[in-house]
């Protein structure tokens, strides 16, 4: 009798039955799906804030925005420290032929004026040319309302800025030595009454400019009133001598200049300058 040999009972655990079923080829589904969650529970892992590294992450992110929110805020709250003052640029006001520069720190009205008669004796200037002078202070062109400071001038400046700050001093002519002071200005209108007040003053403020002394034989002027008149066709406001020479006048060379001259041959050339200076416009 053959020996009966007892089948196997060939127990296998879950786990064996599960190494099998990975093992097989034909199971690539189930492990990728077992893969798959894997994966998911490891990236539910890094981006969970309960791990350390994440929660150093999140803190970081808290204070970057803070600190964003406080550099706005800072910003709109102080916006008015950070405005920056510019300061006026001047532009030529007519061609010149040449310019100069001249440093007036510290000096006073009779130094001012006394550094600007004997830049007219100085200059070279042609038959008919002009020359321009730029007071400076501290390096940087003066405009109208610091020179008018700086002199212990009368003329009234109103808060609507008739007065345009861009102005020049002037020379024609080497020979004659004509000077003039040319302004910018809003309106005839707007400035009419300002000028009107300044005439009590003006000879007084601007004598020593204009090479007038004042002495037995001019002080009269001081207290003479401005008339009407004519200068080169334009209507001037003028203050004569006993001889009805003109000592000085302003006269408005077109709707927006201003002309204080002692001769009409100063008048003439600024005009035509300031005619041709539109022109080119």
């Amino acid at each position: 009798m053959e020996n009966e040999q007892k089948p196997v009972n060939k127990v296998e655990t879950l786990s064996k039955d599960m190494v099998k079923v990975l093992s097989n080829p034909g199971q690539g589904l189930i492990k990728d799906i077992i893969h798959q969650e894997e994966a998911h529970e490891e990236e539910k892992k890094n981006f969970s804030p309960e791990t350390g590294k994440n929660k150093w992450m999140v803190a970081g992110s808290i204070i970057f925005v803070l600190i964003a929110l406080g550099g706005l805020s800072f910003f709109f709250l102080n916006q008015e420290s950070l405005v920056v003052s510019v300061k006026p640029q001047f532009s030529p006001l007519i061609y010149t032929d040449e310019s100069v520069l001249l440093p007036i720190d510290e000096l006073n009205k009779n130094q001012i004026v006394a550094e600007v008669i004997e830049r007219l004796t100085v200059s070279e200037i042609k038959e008919s040319a002009v020359e321009g002078i730029y007071l400076t202070e501290n390096k940087e062109i003066i405009g109208l309302r610091k020179f008018i400071d700086l002199i212990d001038g009368t003329l009234v400046f109103d808060r609507n800025n008739f007065f345009d700050d861009n102005f020049l001093i002037g020379l024609v002519n080497r020979k004659s030595t004509d000077l003039f002071i040319l302004a910018k200005i809003r309106s005839h209108t707007d400035v009419f009454s300002a000028m009107r007040e300044w005439e009590y003053k003006m000879f007084s403020d601007l004598h020593g400019f204009f090479g007038v002394p004042i002495n037995a034989d001019t002080s009269y002027l001081l207290t003479k009133d401005f008339e009407d008149g004519i200068v080169q066709n334009q209507n001037a406001r003028v203050l004569y001598d006993k001889e009805g020479g003109i000592v000085m006048a302003y006269v408005y060379g077109d709707a927006n200049s201003l002309i204080i001259i002692n001769t009409e041959s100063a008048a003439r050339e600024v005009i035509n300058r300031l005619a041709g200076s539109r022109i080119k416009k």
